[in-house]
This record gives C-alpha cells, sequence and structure tokens, in this order.
C-alpha cells in the first residue's frame, strides 16, 4: 500500500492517508511529484497542509513511515520522529538518543519482566519493577 503525508510549512505531518498503489505507479510512480500531484487531486489539502509526501511503512525509504506530528526534513529527505523528552538529542542516524545510555538489565530483572524508563526530572533511567 502507499502511504501519503501531508504537511504544514513547518514541516510537521499533520495526518497520513492511504492511496492505491495501482493509481501511484499508473501516476509517475513512488517517490514522483507526478504522483504526489495527482494525490492531491483526489485527496485535497486541509486547510493548514501545503504538500504531500510519499512515506512507507518498511522504512525503505525516507528513514521511517510518517506519523503525526514527525517532522519532514526536506534537506535529507527523511521522516523524523518527535523528540521523547526535551533533554533528548538527535544522533547522526536521526535517532533520539537519551542523554545518559540506557542501562542493560539482568538477568534476573529479565526474567521479572522488569524494564527501565526515563526519569527526565532525574536524568536518569528507573527500574520498574513488575
Amino acid at each position: 500500500m502507499a502511504y501519503f503525508a501531508e504537511i504544514d510549512e513547518n514541516n510537521k505531518v499533520l495526518r497520513v492517508v492511504v492511496a492505491c498503489d495501482t493509481d501511484i505507479a499508473n501516476n509517475g510512480g513512488d517517490l514522483s511529484e507526478q504522483a504526489s500531484e495527482y494525490f492531491k487531486s483526489k485527496v485535497p489539502l486541509s486547510i493548514n497542509g501545503i504538500k504531500w509526501i510519499q512515506t512507507f511503512s518498511n522504512g525503505e525509504f525516507r528513514k521511517q513511515k510518517a506519523s503525526i506530528n514527525f517532522t519532514y526534513d526536506s534537506f535529507k529527505d527523511k521522516f523524523i520522529s518527535p523528540q521523547p523528552y526535551p533533554s533528548w538529542s538527535l544522533d547522526s542516524n536521526d535517532d533520539w538518543q537519551p542523554p545518559i545510555v540506557k542501562p542493560e538489565l539482568t538477568l534476573e530483572q529479565k526474567e521479572n519482566n522488569n524494564f527501565y524508563i526515563w526519569n527526565e526530572t532525574n536524568q536518569n533511567w528507573d527500574l520498574i519493577n513488575q
């Protein structure tokens, strides 16, 4: 299935809509401007939308499938997920990284279904005991 993400003037994704693969193939094909324009003729932009950009569920192109509130980086031609916490920063692969590496669970912790969750207030990982 083909998908298109509607972006606003700040390159934020407003919505993601499914498109017909055959229509895309018959109108320029994947990643073409012609396919985007054809899609716009079938599904008009919303009041804040400025453009449709094709996105892919398998992440083969444009890093990952777009979702609402993702940002489209036109220079890198990829969709970036929202920043999960203010202290996190993007790495060279455009993945969000915490300021402190997440600790590894011990075998016992794994067996007890424990997990770590980021604590933004303390800037640390909290171990959650199940």
